[in-house]
């Protein structure tokens, strides 16, 4: 009895890292070393590139690989201001030509 009780005091502690046990690993959403070094290196090639300037030029000249990385940069989800639906307003406005 004494032996079945241990065990039961055994299996509510803790476990510890060293113990054979996988510790709680990274955070939810953290990326791995080897991404933020890679992430920094391709930032830091597009501003050698030249940055906005070169950017803009491969989206005239290579709109399909563009248009793949603006697809990949771009959230998920669209969502409006305070996280509700995102409003479109479309007005006409007529100008007088005269008035000017």
């Amino acid at each position: 009895m004494a032996d079945e009780t241990s065990l039961n005091n055994q299996s509510k502690t803790k476990p510890k890292v060293g113990d054979g046990t996988p510790g709680p690993g990274r955070p939810k959403g953290a990326q791995n070393k080897t991404t933020l070094a890679l992430k920094d290196m391709i930032l830091k090639a597009l501003d050698d590139a030249g940055g906005v300037s070169y950017l803009s030029d491969q989206a005239s000249k290579n709109p399909a690989a563009f248009l793949t990385l603006v697809g990949k940069v771009l959230p998920m989800q669209v969502t409006g201001e305070g996280g509700g639906p995102v409003a479109i307003e479309i007005r006409r406005v007529i100008q007088d030509p005269q008035a000017s």
